[in-house]
């Protein structure tokens, strides 16, 4: 009897050959690109720094493109960019230490959206490990303890021979759902140090799937088959996992409305008619979702957003499909479905029986009107002819990337991402600055189509450097800078506390000559001018920006009962 494991691949004479003989002046460094490579990556971002030249050395030798910014922090928001739309494994190369630490702030993010980024650190020479006492440059006592909280998964490498396995592993934990970013960190000396080892070609890193446990999805599909009123929260699961079209399909089976979340924005059709859109800081939203009888939860934690600031109370039963064990159950109890949301919804589609309820579609549009007439009556009109300017300009099908801003918030509840993973936000972290570096990341996925980014003045201060990045690669970024003078959201939220606002005042810098002394065409524009000046920006090819002047205000809280 033979078992799979008892299988071993037997190299051709050719790899044996390969294999004995292999090319010198190879370093451990080369053996990163080398697994880098034969994993199927194309693109490395990063920075370079002292104790990572062995690899950025490498990459000289490697056919691997590289991508550089100029703040490790971005270039961690390139790669989570990069890993979002292209559903693979990111990598990031950092040096020690500043460098590392630098990045942590964007590897949250990656890890609260399940962007998959493969970040490899350098670390001090292996003598000086452990000791925190050694003077070397860069040293920390235990920098992998600084990633431990922020990651899925620390590896360390100690010896050249552990680095296609490590690197490997790294792999498969980002791309094993739920996706998310991992930190290998490998010592100077072994970076640098000459190898004979052959060159690394056969790796297998499939990640696991995650299947839901049919006993589960039984039980689950026989509450939604009796429901009487059934809804469907899809979050950033269903995007991460391609499962689209599966929740289009269960939901007119069942004839359940279908909101999305922040993080699950474009997961189903927009003018569908059982589209509830994305509007969850509403009231009347969050007592439509309460009223379910039941509710299914797929890919959402029903976290601070997505529960409306924790005002929300479900009545009936909810069923929560999540990959992330620990958003199990975590804020309401549910009957927890542990799967990636892509099979958890194929396993329901072939078990639900198919429901009739014409009323539904009527109740979609009676909300929608609620929440519509809401929105009238805050004399908020600038704001929604902005949004509605920047959606008329972006073409159907290219991404767009937003920062934390007064903007971003309304394109949350308000915006048509006019498709799955194509609208992408930091609203996972929360963090400054992700919206321009994150869309050199996708142009550099995808530089066939114009990727927009959306930032305030404050938040586009975070990220100017990388004007630089987006003119030395060309990049099709269009960056909407929206210039209130400060930091806006901020503003509106201490005055609203406090009465009056402090240290959210910004002396900023003239954008669109700043842009121009990059090499990159800026334009200052205004509400009425905005839909032409952004359409024959993204039309342009390369890198712009486009800087509107306006203060904007967030349409008022709706989660107090």
């Amino acid at each position: 009897m033979t078992h799979d494991h008892d299988l071993v691949l037997r190299p051709t004479q050719a790899q044996i050959t390969a294999a004995l003989d292999p090319p010198s002046g190879r370093n451990g460094g080369d053996l990163v690109v080398e697994t880098l490579a034969g994993l199927g990556a194309t693109t490395v971002f990063g920075l370079p720094g002292q104790h990572a030249l062995g690899m950025f050395d490498a990459l000289r030798r490697s056919s691997l493109r590289y991508i550089g910014l100029r703040v490790e922090n971005n270039a961690g928001f390139a790669a989570d960019a990069y890993g979002r739309v292209t559903g693979e494994a990111a990598p990031l190369l950092l040096s020690t230490g500043p460098g590392a630490l630098t990045s942590l702030a964007a590897l949250q993010e990656a890890a609260a959206a399940s962007a998959p980024v493969l970040a490899i650190g350098s670390q001090i020479p292996t003598a000086g490990l452990g000791g925190g006492r050694h003077g070397y440059l860069h040293e920390l006592p235990d920098q992998s303890a600084s990633f431990r909280g922020v990651v899925k998964s620390v590896h360390t490498v100690r010896a050249a021979s552990q680095i296609p396995s490590a690197v490997a592993a790294a792999w498969k934990s980002a791309l094993t759902a739920p996706h998310g970013p991992v930190w290998v960190e490998i010592p100077q000396d072994v970076l640098l140090a000459e190898t004979s080892l052959p060159v690394v070609t056969a790796l297998d890193a499939t990640p696991d799937d995650l299947v839901p446990r049919p006993e589960l999805t039984a039980v689950a599909a026989d509450l939604l088959s009796r429901a009487a009123r059934p809804a469907i929260i899809a979050g950033g699961g269903v995007v991460r996992s391609d499962a689209s079209g599966k929740l289009k399909a269960l939901a007119e089976k069942l004839g359940a409305p279908v909101v999305t979340t922040f993080g699950g924005k474009g997961a189903f059709p927009w003018n569908h008619p059982l589209s509830l859109q994305s509007w969850l800081e509403d009231r009347h939203t969050t007592d439509f979702l309460q009223d379910a009888d039941v509710l299914l939860v797929v890919g959402s934690g029903l976290g601070e957003l997505s529960s409306n600031y924790h005002t929300f109370k479900p009545r009936g039963r909810v069923i929560q499909i999540e990959a992330d064990l620990g958003k199990l159950e975590s804020n309401h109890p549910a009957l927890g479905i542990h799967a990636d949301a892509r099979l958890a919804l194929q396993a329901l589609l072939e078990t639900v029986q198919e429901r009739t309820d014409a009323s539904a579609p009527q109740r979609v549009r009676e909300l929608l009107e609620k929440v519509a007439s809401r929105i009238a009556s805050q004399e908020l009109t600038l704001e929604q002819d902005v949004l509605a300017s920047v959606r008329r300009a972006l073409p159907a099908g290219s991404p767009s990337f937003w920062d934390m801003t007064i903007l971003a918030y309304w394109a949350w509840s308000a915006f048509d991402a006019q498709g799955p993973n194509t609208m992408h936000s930091a609203q996972g972290a929360g963090g400054l600055g992700y919206g321009f570096p994150a869309a050199l990341g996708a142009a550099a996925a995808d530089p066939t189509r114009p990727v927009l980014a959306v930032s305030g003045d404050g938040g586009a201060l975070y990220s100017i450097a990388e004007l630089a990045t987006a003119r030395q690669y060309d990049l099709p970024v269009t960056w909407l800078i929206v210039d209130d003078g400060g930091y806006g959201i901020l503003r509106e939220y201490m005055t609203d506390a406090f009465g009056q606002a402090t240290a959210t005042e910004l002396t900023r810098p003239d954008y669109v000559a700043l842009a121009e002394s990059f090499g990159v065409p800026g334009v200052r524009t205004t509400p009425e001018s905005l839909e032409a000046d952004l359409a024959k920006a993204l039309a342009a090819p390369g890198p712009s920006v486009v800087v509107l002047p306006a203060v904007l205000r967030m349409f008022a809280p709706t989660h107090l009962g």
